[in-house]
C-alpha cells in the first residue's frame, strides 16, 4: 500500500493518489470550508491547519492549501490522515 503526491498546474494543490480505491462509484466529492462530507477521510483532511478545500474521486484526493500555508507543513499531515485510513 502507498500514497504518492503529485504536483498539479495549481501550486496550491497537490494530488494524493492511493494504490487502492478510496471512493466507490462515479461521483466526485468536494468539500469546501464550512462543509462536511459523509466520508470521514475528507472531514479529517479539512480539519488540518493550512487546508482550504479537498476534492476526491475514486483513488485520489486533491488537497488545496491555503495561500499562506507551506506544503512542507501540510503534506506530512495529509499523509498521516491517509495512513490513519489504511492507505
Amino acid at each position: 500500500m502507498g500514497v504518492r503526491a503529485e504536483v498539479t498546474p495549481n501550486p496550491n494543490a497537490l494530488k494524493f493518489t492511493a494504490d487502492k480505491l478510496i471512493f466507490e462509484g462515479d461521483d466526485s466529492i468536494s468539500v469546501m470550508p464550512g462543509d462536511t462530507s459523509e466520508h470521514d477521510i475528507m472531514n479529517d483532511l479539512m480539519k488540518l491547519a493550512g487546508v482550504d478545500n479537498v476534492f476526491g474521486y475514486q483513488n485520489f484526493i486533491t488537497v488545496n492549501k491555503e495561500f499562506d500555508a507551506e506544503w512542507d507543513d501540510v503534506s506530512p499531515k495529509v499523509l498521516e490522515v491517509f495512513e490513519k485510513y489504511g492507505y
